[in-house]
C-alpha cells in the first residue's frame, strides 16, 4: 500500500491509505478467474467446493462442530464473492459475471450434494433434532451485523497483504457453505420452511461481504486505479453498487421481522415461565417445561394429587397483559410407591 501524508512539526499526520497497482495486481491474482491457469484455478476451486460441501453436510449430519469449521476453512467460496467485489469497483463486466456466475452455481452444487447425501441419512435432519440445524435456519440482526463485521476484516486483508494471514479467521467466522448444506438437508427432510431461513442467512452474509468489500476497496480508492487489464466493456460502477446495497436491505427485511418475533417470544415464555413457577410451587408441583411459539405456549407440569387450578394461572397470565395467548396446560400427577426392603419384628 501506498499513502498520502505531511508533517506538522514533529507529528506525523497517518497517511491516507490508497492502492497501489501492485496491489490490483496480486487481488485480480487472487481473486479472479482469468489467465493462461484458468483451467487449473477453475479445478482446484471445484474440487475444493465439493470436498468441502461434504464436509459440511457431514458435519452437521453428526452435529460435529469441528467438522462443520473444517468446512468453512476448506470452501473456497470467499474467492468469487471477494472476487466479485473488486470486479465491481474495477468496472470490470467479465469478471464480474464470471465471479457471481460462479458464487451461484457453487451454491447451488452444495445444495444438491448435502440433499444426496441426506438421502443416505435414512432419517430426516431437521431442526427439531439437529442443534447444527437448529443453529442456522432463524437468521436475525446479529447474524447480519457479525457478517458485515467481518466481511470488513476480509476485504482489509485482501487489500493490505501484511493482514492477509488474517483470512482463516475470516472464513471461519463468515458461514457460507454450512448454511448451503443445512437447505439441502432440510429439502430433503421435506422442511422448506428450514431451507428457506438457511438459504437467507446464506444470501445475508453474502450480501454482508458484497457491502464491506465495496466500502472497504473505495476507502483505499482502488476504483481510481486502471491496470490496463480489465474488460473492454465495462459496467457502470454506481448502479452495480447501489444494486448491492439494495440486494442487503432487502434481505435485513425478514432479518428485522424474525429478531423482532424472537424478542416477543422470549419476552413472553420469560413472563409465563415466572407466573407458571409460582402456580405450580403453591400447590407443591414443579413446571417441567415451558415451550414458546409465535402465539402459543405450552406448560407442562407434574406433582401429586390433587392438580394444581389452571383457572389461577389463567387469571394470572391475563392480569399479565398476556390474555391473547393461547396457553395449554398439561399435568402429570406423580405418585411415589415404596416396597422391598427387610424390616423387623
Amino acid at each position: 500500500m501506498r499513502g498520502s501524508g505531511h508533517r506538522r512539526g514533529t507529528e506525523e499526520i497517518e497517511p491516507v491509505p490508497i492502492a497501489s497497482d501492485t496491489d490490483i495486481v496480486r487481488m485480480r491474482n487472487n481473486l479472479f478467474f482469468e489467465g493462461d491457469d484458468i483451467s487449473a484455478r477453475l479445478s482446484r476451486f471445484w474440487l475444493l467446493l465439493l470436498l468441502s460441501a461434504v464436509i459440511a453436510t457431514a458435519g452437521v449430519v453428526g452435529d460435529s462442530t469441528a467438522t462443520v469449521i473444517g468446512a468453512m476453512i476448506v470452501a473456497p467460496l470467499m474467492v468469487p464473492i471477494f472476487g466479485t467485489v473488486v470486479a465491481v469497483v474495477l468496472a470490470d463486466r467479465t469478471n464480474v459475471i464470471r465471479s457471481f456466475a460462479l458464487v451461484v452455481a457453487g451454491a447451488a452444487a452444495v445444495i444438491a450434494i448435502a440433499y444426496v447425501l441426506g438421502l443416505l441419512v435414512g432419517t430426516p435432519v431437521l431442526a427439531s433434532n439437529n442443534p447444527q440445524v437448529a443453529a442456522r435456519v432463524t437468521p436475525t440482526l446479529v447474524d447480519l451485523v457479525a457478517a458485515l463485521a467481518t466481511g470488513a476484516v476480509g476485504s482489509v486483508a485482501l487489500a493490505r497483504d501484511d493482514i492477509s494471514d488474517t483470512l482463516p479467521g475470516v472464513a471461519i467466522a463468515i458461514s457460507l457453505v454450512p448454511p448451503l448444506a443445512v437447505v439441502g438437508l432440510s429439502l430433503e427432510g421435506g422442511s422448506p420452511s428450514d431451507a428457506f431461513g438457511a438459504f437467507l442467512l446464506f444470501v445475508a452474509n453474502v450480501s454482508a461481504i458484497l457491502v464491506t468489500g465495496l466500502i472497504v476497496m473505495t476507502i483505499y480508492r482502488v476504483h481510481r486505479l486502471d491496470t490496463g487489464t480489465a474488460s473492454a466493456k465495462g459496467i457502470h460502477r454506481r448502479r452495480a453498487a447501489v444494486v448491492i446495497v439494495l440486494a442487503l436491505v432487502l434481505v435485513s427485511i425478514p432479518l428485522t421481522a424474525v429478531s423482532f418475533q424472537l424478542r416477543q417470544t422470549n419476552q413472553t415464555q420469560t413472563a409465563v415461565s415466572g407466573l407458571a413457577d409460582s402456580w405450580a410451587s403453591a400447590a407443591g408441583w414443579d413446571v417441567v417445561s415451558v415451550d414458546t411459539d409465535l402465539d402459543s405456549v405450552t406448560i407442562r407440569a407434574i406433582g401429586p394429587s390433587p392438580e394444581p387450578d389452571a383457572a389461577t394461572l389463567q387469571r394470572s397470565i391475563a392480569d399479565a397483559g398476556l390474555a391473547a395467548t393461547a396457553v395449554t396446560v398439561e399435568l402429570v400427577p406423580s405418585y411415589v410407591v415404596t416396597f422391598g426392603g427387610s424390616g423387623g419384628g
